[in-house]
């Protein structure tokens, strides 16, 4: 079947209304695998651009099922990204805005808030069974683990590998410091018996792997393996991985039965894995936001490629509609359901509705259709990583860009659209009110988890934790292990 890219308003509705799921008002219940990257691109495999790796399993899901090129996650950084798939909500809104380093003082004592009904918790409530491999990053303090928030089993690193280098089997470290070149290895191995344990009953595994964010190490049989270095054997190495799930699948005959989603939680370190797009992770230009995102179900999905702009909140509500399971009516959820998608009719998103860019505490860019406009920021209100090695700077005036004829974002057109500018900027101060900015919490944000509900949750300027007095930080400082011990003066 020719592929091509097809508008909201033309072809994909005609596309899609051959699909399986043209015929029957109630898709059945598939089993879900979630495969979510660490800090991989937008043009970091084959099927969006690469040329130096080879994903062929990557691409066979992209071929035989939905290939999204207008994605964007809730965050350019790992913690609110992550909070933002599993909750359905804007990082902000559920409480989650800040990167979580269990060595540094100001946050080791926060996480997702168990109160927060998570994507596992929805499958629970249906019966499945729920797993997850890999990387959790959302606090690793007792309440907020996997355990509270949905997972019956739990195996990998949790952490960033800078943070902690432990590696769990359930709430057993098996491995003080995680083999790295091991790491595709033990986590497709994994994969492969959860496949095989729980081929006779629904299920929902959670795969986030921790490549290609570093540090990284590909195994002997995938070094030297790609034409770009040891990032893209580790990437080479995680297709290899990823094509003996879709073969267990198939040898257990459940295949047509399971639906796989395969995203990044955020945008690469260097720009040339973001083309054509300019920025990266920390960031609020494209580079940083719009990744790969690929629906696969054999059977149940026509082959397409989709520019209909979706959002990494758009799969909490997707999958409760696939699972039979309502949304929860006592909170707000900022995405909509792509299901209808897959029955040849449109998604129930608003004309005109916004994708605000948030960078922690900051609003830093609204996008309403193909226009996006980059807010007036200072550098306070900037979190420290967006400023690093130069990665952001300060705006003095809005900025705004056509992402239809400009994607790179090269072209400052407010000058010329002055009447589009002020209307933004009105979406931007509504939405500031609801959901925050530096140092300001919004009406609807919801609870940032934490030990200790008397210590200050500030943003991740560490100047503004320094402010404090220590009875202010009381138990926070009082109990942080997680620093480096200082290094000591060397004798002249």
């Amino acid at each position: 079947m020719k592929r091509r890219i097809y508008s909201v308003v033309s072809g994909l509705l005609v596309m899609l209304s051959t699909s399986a799921f043209a015929e029957t008002t109630t898709p059945p219940r598939p089993n879900v695998i979630f495969i979510l990257m660490d800090d991989m691109g937008y043009s970091d495999v084959s099927c969006y651009g690469a040329t130096k790796v080879s994903t062929p399993n990557i691409d066979r899901m992209a071929a035989e099922g939905m290939q999204f090129t207008d994605f964007h996650t809730g965050a350019s950084i790992c913690s609110p990204s992550r909070a933002a798939f599993l909750t359905g909500a804007y990082p902000q809104r559920a409480g989650l805005y800040m990167g979580i380093n269990p060595k540094r003082e100001a946050h080791w004592f926060l996480g997702l808030h168990p109160d927060e009904i998570t994507i596992p918790e929805q499958f629970k409530k249906q019966g499945y069974t729920t797993a997850m491999v890999g990387k959790w990053h959302l606090g690793m303090q007792e309440p907020f683990l996997y355990w509270h928030q949905g997972f019956d089993y739990y195996y990998g690193a949790p952490e960033n590998m800078g943070h902690d280098k432990r590696f769990y089997d359930g709430k057993e470290v098996i491995y003080q410091n995680t083999p790295l070149d091991q790491l595709t290895t033990l986590y497709t191995e994994r994969m492969v018996k959860h496949i095989e344990d729980f081929k006779d009953q629904p299920f929902f595994i959670y795969y986030a792997h921790n490549y290609p964010h570093t540090p990284f190490k590909a195994g002997p049989k995938f070094r030297k393996s790609s034409k770009d270095g040891a990032r893209g054997d580790i990437i080479q190495e995680v297709d290899w991985g990823i094509g003996e799930i879709l073969q267990a699948l198939e040898a257990n005959g459940i295949l047509e039965n399971t639906l796989i989603i395969f995203s990044s939680d955020n945008g690469p370190t260097s720009a040339k894995y973001s083309k054509p797009y300019s920025g990266t992770k920390y960031v609020s230009l494209e580079g940083g936001h719009r990744v790969p995102f690929i629906l696969y179900w054999k059977g149940q999905i026509q082959p397409v490629v989709s520019d209909i702009p979706v959002i990494a909140m758009d799969l909490f509500p997707t999958l409760s509609e696939l699972i039979g399971e309502p949304l929860p009516s006592d909170r707000i959820f900022d995405g909509v359901s792509l299901a209808p998608l897959f029955k040849g009719e449109a998604i129930a998103r608003p004309e005109g509705e916004a994708f605000y860019y948030y960078n922690c505490e900051n609003l830093q860019a609204v996008r309403v259709g193909d226009w996006k406009l980059h807010l007036p920021r200072t550098k306070a209100q900037m979190p420290w990583w967006s400023t690093a090695a130069g990665k952001a700077k300060p705006i003095a005036s809005p900025e705004l860009y056509n992402l239809s004829t400009d994607p790179a974002e090269k072209n400052n057109v407010a000058a010329q659209h002055p009447e589009r500018v002020s209307e933004m900027m009105a979406m931007a101060d509504q939405t500031r009110e609801k959901l925050g900015e530096y140092m300001e919490r919004g009406s609807e944000q919801r609870a940032t988890g934490t030990l200790f509900p008397d210590v200050p949750i500030l943003s991740n300027h560490n100047t503004e934790w320094a402010k404090l007095s220590d009875a202010e930080k009381g138990p926070a400082k009082t109990e942080f292990k997680g620093a480096h011990a200082p290094k000591k003066k060397k004798k002249k």
